[in-house]
């Protein structure tokens, strides 16, 4: 992010932090909505499969308008990967949904910043301190107090959100690595291609016909979702990604009212303490990037 982002002015900050809410929302409307089609018996791959149409032509009209269909990446296997592992990412969230509600599955996907911590020292050689490493353990310990362990199924089904969170996180991981060699429509139509291209191989096998509603529910998903995206993109134009990431975080709010308004889920006492320790530790780590970002900026001007 550069520095005319991160000093961003207060007015572009406040409509950043709008476009984070506005996304959240409609994530959680998503969700809500992917959940319902699993109770109704599609396949995981098949609800995805219908999202990514939707996110398709949202990908190929924002690269019709950037000019950026004729421009091929300059890294063709990090793009293609980053496509892979943010299919992974959906696929494998709404295959959770089906056992899980919404809430436990959104906040144990908040998993994903330890995981990006793990994957920068891999694949970007960052150095990370004791103290982020701290805040990674505590994100697991609160994942383990979301799921508890021995008690019923609800650990198995666990293992797709987290598998989730995983899985962003590489997609996080390999957007950094890509830097900002493409444009930002370029990689959006080669994540929305990537995914559709394998979800299309899949969506044969256990494929089941919807009927009316469940496409128009579909098609309401893959918008909910690719809006969301698009919004978040235009909110980390106005701001700084470490300045507006905790916002994200209101999405547990809408997910949890939405689940118990839709599917009469309300989540127990464990179930809130877990979240609160998640989001904790992903807080602070957010807060340990801006302190180390400044330090970057400080030793650039001081050389």
């Amino acid at each position: 992010m550069s520095t005319t982002v991160t000093e961003a002015a207060p007015d572009r900050v406040l409509r950043g932090i709008l476009l984070i809410l506005a996304s959240v929302v409609l994530f959680a409307v998503s969700d809500s909505m992917s959940k319902l089609l699993r109770v109704q018996g599609l396949p995981a791959v098949e609800i995805a499969w219908m999202r990514y149409i939707v996110f398709v032509a949202l990908a190929l009209g924002l690269a019709a308008h950037g000019r950026a269909l004729r421009q091929w990446p300059r890294r063709l296997g990090l793009q293609l990967a980053r496509g892979v592992t943010l299919v992974g990412s959906a696929v494998l969230f709404v295959a959770g949904l089906g056992q899980l509600p919404i809430a436990e599955a959104t906040a144990i996907t908040y998993i994903s910043p330890g995981f990006v911590t793990a994957l920068s020292i891999l694949f970007l050689g960052e150095k990370v301190g004791i103290r982020r490493w701290a805040a990674v353990l505590v994100g697991f310990a609160g994942v383990l107090i979301v799921i508890r362990p021995g008690s019923g199924a609800i650990q198995a089904a666990a293992l797709f959100p987290i598998a989730s969170a995983f899985c962003w996180a590489a997609t996080i991981v390999i957007t950094r690595r890509m830097g900002a060699g493409d444009r930002t429509e370029t990689t959006v139509l080669w994540s929305a291609g990537t995914g559709l291209v394998i979800l299309s191989l899949f969506v044969p096998f256990g494929f089941v016909v919807p009927n009316v509603g469940q496409i128009g529910l579909g098609l309401a998903h893959g918008i909910c979702s690719s809006v969301g995206q698009y919004l978040v993109i235009l909110a980390y134009r106005q701001a700084a990604a470490s300045l507006l990431a905790p916002f994200s975080y209101v999405q547990l709010l809408f997910s949890t009212t939405l689940g118990w308004l839709i599917f009469a889920a309300v989540p127990d006492g464990g179930t809130l303490l877990g979240a609160a320790v998640i989001i904790a530790s992903g807080l602070y780590t957010v807060h340990r990037e801006r302190v180390r970002a400044r330090q970057r900026a400080a030793a650039r001007a001081g050389a």
